[in-house]
């Protein structure tokens, strides 16, 4: 591809700090470079035509972690690093709420829902019993309980009489987040140019060399914020995680209104617009979904639709509309990865499938590492 005398002055030259990403963590490392540099020349280079990975494919869940989930954090962590977890969840959704605003992303504090399948009764059991010693180590962060039981509250079939309620979480339209935070983007004079794959960089001393698959250009401080696609750029520790999705037509009358969990959070279901979100399906077949391919696969779409028949629309029709993927980056460990290669080449990666609560304070964390 050829550039012209103008777009190599006015793009690729002259560059102070380059982010590879646009999603969540790249725009929110930009925005923070700005804040601290008012007058550097900031791009940001993305694959994508819109942001790829998981920033504009996610199911728009602003949560923190089910009961369950925090059960299998605990068997692997300490007490205090499954609190810091949560805390930082919880702050990096206040720092996202607090940048974009409520409004532009319709925010929804309808609470959560975990929901346990009849075949599940030892694992609520566990659940039900841990719940009083969960409320206690997120006392001080909350001020308050995080969970409660009530009974099934929308008439899902197949599940248990008692879901476990969480009211401090909420949903919200990633569209809408995402098309704020590029507005915020250009809006601070932070240049984006999508459909550019790097395939390589080069620390050469005074400057970054970057190499793409269209153009290779020079800048002084490179920042990845590439999530599931990382492994791609030399960052090992960090492995793709598939998450498929599927969405209805719009039904009639439909009470349904939350965020849901089932299994872990493997599977999770929203209501938006009318109709019915519904995304998981990756413990089916952990090694398949390994991957960085977007594309669906016949046994979780099936699963998914097993999913909306039995349990949550068991007696109303529907029909699906969409179907997509998102890649998702996570690794042994829950804690995210910000870091530096040498003085020059950093990272922010690794969300565990938290880029929702996380993003934003990965991205300042991530602009943060330089003075």
């Amino acid at each position: 591809m050829e550039f012209s005398y103008w777009e190599h002055q006015t793009w690729f030259s002259n560059i102070d700090f380059t982010v590879i990403g646009s999603g969540i963590v790249g725009l929110s490392c930009a925005l923070q470079l700005r804040e601290k540099h008012p007058k550097a020349s900031i791009l940001i280079v993305e694959k994508g035509i819109l942001p790829q990975g998981a920033s504009s494919k996610n199911a728009g869940f602003a949560c923190f972690g089910s009961v369950s989930e925090l059960l299998d954090d605990l068997s692997n962590n300490s007490e205090e690093e499954v609190v810091k977890l949560v805390k930082q969840r919880l702050d990096g959704l206040h720092s996202l709420r607090k940048l974009i605003g409520d409004k532009n992303m319709d925010f929804n504090p309808w609470g959560g829902f975990e929901l346990f399948s009849n075949n599940q009764k030892s694992s609520q059991e566990e659940c039900l019993e841990s719940i009083p010693r969960l409320n206690k180590l997120l006392q001080p962060d909350f001020n308050d309980s995080v969970f409660e039981t009530k009974k099934n509250p929308f008439r899902f079939g197949n599940i248990l009489p008692k879901v476990i309620f969480n009211k401090y979480e909420g949903q919200l339209n990633t569209g809408k987040m995402m098309e704020q935070l590029l507005r915020l983007a250009y809006k601070n004079n932070i240049k984006v140019v999508n459909s550019i794959s790097v395939t390589g960089f080069e620390n050469i001393g005074e400057k970054v060399l970057v190499k793409t698959d269209k153009i290779d250009f020079k800048t002084s401080q490179l920042f990845i914020a590439t999530n599931g696609f990382s492994l791609d750029l030399g960052i090992d520790k960090v492995k793709p995680a598939r998450a498929q999705v599927l969405i209805t037509k719009p039904i009639p009358e439909l009470k349904i209104k939350g965020t849901f969990h089932i299994e872990q959070g493997y599977y999770y279901f929203r209501n938006i617009d009318d109709r019915i979100l519904l995304g998981g399906g990756r413990n089916l077949d952990f090694e398949g979904e390994e991957t960085t391919q977007f594309g669906q696969t016949e046994l979780i779409q099936t699963k998914l639709e097993e999913i909306l028949n039995i349990i949550i629309l068991p007696n109303t029709p529907y029909e699906i509309d969409h179907r997509w993927s998102g890649i998702m980056g996570v690794g042994n460990q829950k804690n995210p990865l910000i870091s530096s290669f040498d003085n020059r080449i950093h990272y922010g990666v690794r969300l565990g499938g938290m880029g929702v609560a996380i993003g934003n304070q990965i991205g300042k964390q991530l602009a943060n590492l330089i003075s």
